[in-house]
């Protein structure tokens, strides 16, 4: 992988980042790739206690369009082969976790940074926890001094979409739901099965999930598909079977669009664990970025691209960059290929990205 794209991109998936680990190695080997740059460290301590870094550089003058993309990726789930060995097959796909969502992206956008010309406005925005909290991008968008001084005109925000752009996309709230028990040994009668507890919150869940899917007022028909997420995982925390668990948490994942108002799915979710006795959390991302059709940003994607503005079902860090300036999802690979065992992007895409990325900086200039 003589290429520099391809060899960053290598680099970063032989780098382990899924989300519940830190993320500061491989921050560290994208900082190899900035020299000239100012850059700024934003470290800081996840919920369960793990160190995290997001990175803002830049170069030139102020305003301009940022590149983001971030570095953590989902765990391993289902990889028969080593999830870390980046592997260039003959029909020119690079394989690997993270190669398509999204280390291929963050290494198209550092080095469609690196050829910038001298005198263009260059900004990478590079964040980590998008896969859960979205925190990176969050402490980007509030408290990075060097983001906020530039002005930036927008942000491409660099997720696997096929090179075509993405001008809005859904957010979510997270429900986590947690019953009580006792635990013993099940043979003995002295245990309280918590998952008996779960069990009716449960069964007003699927009325929800079929609501999302029969009501027309909770749909938007610009997204395919039309009904929000409303994904469900259990977890009895490794409990065997032969103990009465002490703890069965529901968590679910709600995602719904800009139109789609999430109030009715809130409260119902609230009364439904009230009713059950169960603790409730709730996380929210920011509001569902979404750019109208006629938009300057869109219209640079159209231009660039020559392919027509879509939106998208998952979530991504535009619902917290928004907040710095408005954001477009583009970058290469199948998203369909993402949070899979088969996870691969094509490197001739990568290596179109890199030169698409460059006409993006360079539309900047004012």
């Amino acid at each position: 992988m003589t290429d520099p794209v391809l060899k960053l991109a290598a680099d970063l998936v032989a780098i382990d980042s899924r989300s519940f680990v830190s993320n500061i190695p491989v921050a560290e080997r994208v900082e190899q790739e900035l020299a000239g740059f100012e850059l700024e460290r934003l470290d800081y301590t996840d919920a369960a206690g793990v160190a995290k870094r997001a990175l803002v550089a830049h170069k030139g003058p102020k305003g301009g369009y940022a590149l983001s993309g971030h570095m953590d990726t989902v765990p391993a789930t289902g990889w028969e082969s080593d999830p870390w060995t980046p592997r260039l097959d003959q029909a020119g796909l690079l394989h690997g976790l993270g190669s398509v969502d999204m280390k291929g992206q963050v290494a198209a956008a550092v080095v469609a940074a690196q050829r910038a010309p001298a005198g263009i406005p260059v900004t990478l925005l590079i964040t980590a926890d998008e896969e859960t909290s979205k925190e990176g991008a969050r402490l980007i968008a509030q408290r990075s001094q060097l983001a906020k001084s530039l002005g930036l005109n927008g942000i491409i925000v660099a997720e696997p979409t096929s090179l075509a752009p993405v001008r809005g996309h859904r957010s979510h709230i997270a429900f986590t739901a947690t019953a009580r028990g006792v635990q013993a040994h099940s043979s003995t009668g002295k245990g309280v099965n918590a998952n008996w507890k779960l069990v009716p919150f449960l069964v007003e869940m699927r009325k929800v999930f079929d609501r999302l899917r029969s009501d027309a007022n909770l749909q938007d028909a610009a997204y395919d598909p039309p009904f929000s997420d409303f994904n469900l995982i259990l977890d009895n925390h490794g409990t065997a079977t032969n103990v009465t668990p002490a703890r069965a948490t529901a968590l679910i994942k709600f995602r719904y669009s800009a139109k789609v108002d999430p109030a009715p799915v809130v409260a119902a979710v609230r009364a439904a664990a009230a009713e059950a006795g169960l603790e409730l959390a709730e996380q929210r991302e920011g509001f569902p970025p979404e750019l109208p059709v006629d938009h300057p940003l869109v219209a640079l994607g159209i231009a660039l691209t020559g392919k027509q503005p879509r939106t998208a079902p998952y979530g991504t860090d535009a619902s917290e960059l928004q907040a710095l300036a408005p954001c477009l999802v583009l970058g290469p690979g199948d998203v369909g290929l993402a949070h899979t065992p088969r996870e691969c992007v094509a490197v001739q895409e990568l290596l179109d990205a890199v030169p698409l990325f460059g006409r993006v900086l360079a539309a900047g200039v004012a």
